[in-house]
Order: structure tokens, then sequence, then C-alpha cells
């Protein structure tokens, strides 16, 4: 009787155990299917967040005004030559008035030879806007020493810590402005010293750089950087934030009257992981009405 007994208690604890297994191999498994996932479906496909922007200060001749914003390509990691082709070709579809990038092209971690410059070029140059193509370099950029003659290269326009001014036949004026990832501020007092600009736009990488730019009291700000936290979770938001985009991070936020939108990119940095984060650019559309 004694020996039955201890089948039974050892049949008790196997049956015990067996939901315990079963619990932890469940974790293990959605661990897995949720790594794969945001390696390798988090980080394909192209999506367009599209932005409607109602301001007074837009004239009725640029009523309708599109710029498409593309960010932290970050060549070299999950993004190649192909997704390239890919965006431009999206982008173009948009027939867009402006195309700005606010930085990141080439990863840190990537080297680039001649033959990938110059393809690189070829297919940035396909690019097409009404007004003109700008751009600002992101930190990653920073240590590719071939980046701002690739970039000038693809007919897009230097504006670290510069600016230029678009003019319509009506003489009505868009300042667009930008600063590198050294952010020198000390240029925008001449630019705004007695003049009067119809709408104002400033690019950037870093989104917490906004805050020295406050008081210029700019329509439209946009950056990357951040990726809007590169992995996210539901109800919690981004798990984890690069420096520099620690106060602003999120897709959107109000600045006094200043419209902020941060991209979040296209490519992956660090970690080749993107949860609850697809790649993206984004597509403005100004309007006065």
């Amino acid at each position: 009787m004694e020996k039955d007994f201890d089948i039974e208690e050892e049949d008790y604890v196997e049956e015990k155990r067996h939901p315990i297994r079963k619990f932890f191999f469940s974790i293990i498994l959605i661990a897995t299917l949720i790594i794969i996932y945001s390696r390798y479906l988090g980080t394909s496909g192209l999506f367009v967040k599209e932005y409607h922007i109602k301001s007074n200060n837009i004239t009725d001749t640029y009523n309708g005004l599109k710029i498409a914003h593309f960010s932290d390509f970050h060549y070299g990691r999950t993004m190649y030559l192909d997704e390239l082709k890919n965006l431009v070709k999206d982008i173009n579809k948009t027939k867009p008035d402006i195309i700005v990038f606010t930085g990141d092209f080439i990863d840190k971690d990537t080297k680039i030879n001649d033959t990938q410059m110059a393809s690189i070029i070829e297919e940035l140059k396909k690019l097409n806007s009404t007004y003109g193509n700008y751009y600002i370099s992101g930190n990653h950029d920073n240590k590719f020493d071939k980046y701002i003659s690739m970039m000038d290269s693809s007919n897009f326009i230097n504006l670290n810590n510069n600016y230029d001014v678009i003019y319509n036949t009506n003489n009505e004026t868009i300042l667009i402005s930008g600063l590198s990832t050294k952010a020198d501020t000390n240029y925008l007092e001449d630019v705004f010293k007695d003049k009067f600009y119809n709408y104002k736009i400033n690019i950037m990488h870093y989104p917490d750089d906004i805050e020295k730019i406050e008081r210029y009291n700019y329509d439209l700000v946009l950056a990357g950087h951040s990726h809007n936290g590169q992995v996210r979770i539901p109800f919690y938001g981004a798990v984890v934030l690069p420096k520099h985009a620690k106060n602003y991070y999120k897709p959107y936020y109000k600045v006094n009257n200043t419209n902020f939108y941060i991209s979040s990119g296209i490519g992956v940095s660090d970690y080749n992981f993107r949860l609850f984060n697809r790649p993206s650019y984004n597509l403005y559309r100004l309007t006065n009405k």
C-alpha cells in the first residue's frame, strides 16, 4: 500500500509540473516569434504617413504645397539599393513640391565603396520636386567623410547651419533653414533680422534641438533620429531612446505655435529590429483652408 501511495504522489507532482512547462514553453515561443517578426517583417515594407497642416501663413499661391520628408535610411544595415529605389519611386508618385532628408543616410558601421556611392547618387538624383531637395547631416553621417559630397552630387542643397529662401512669382517667400548635429544658431540672427517670410520651416536631425530655436517661432519643424522609438510596446511606447531625443521623440508635438514632426525613419540603428514601428516617410500637405 505504501508503494501505491508513492506512485500516486509522483503522478500528482508530474501533473503540477506539466502546466508550468507549458507556460515557459509558451513564453519562449512567443518571444521567438516576436524576435523573428521584428527582425524580418518589422524592418520591411514602406509606409507613407500623411499629415494635413492648416496655416493662415500659407498664401493662396502655396495652398496645397506638399513636402516629402524621409530620414534615417541607415544604408547597409537592413536597407540597401533596392529599398532606396522603391523609396525614390514612392516619393516621386506623391509629386512633392519640396523634399527634405533629416540625416543618417549611411549607417556608422557601413563601408561604402565608389561603385556603391555612384549607385546611391544615381538613385537620389531621380527624386523630383518643384522647389528643391534639401538635407542635413545625422550623427552617423558624420562618420562617413564622403557624405557631404555624395548628397551635393545628388542635387540636394546642404542646410547644415544654413538656409534657403523659396520665392514664387508673387514674391511670396518660404524660409527653409537647417541645423547640423553641431547646431550653431548664430546665423539665424541675420536670417531673421529685419526680414519677413510668409512661411518658416526648419529641418534638423536631433529632435531635442528644437529648444534652441523656439524663439524664432517657426511654422514647421522637421526632425529624425528618434525613430519614434525603434522598438515600441503598446500602451507603453518607446523602449529605448537615443541621446538627443529624450524630451522629444514622438511623431508630433505642438511647441508654442510650431508644428513639430519627427520621422520614424526607414532603417534601423544599433540593432536590426523594429517592433510596432514599420519603415515610413512623411508627406505633409500645407493648406490655408
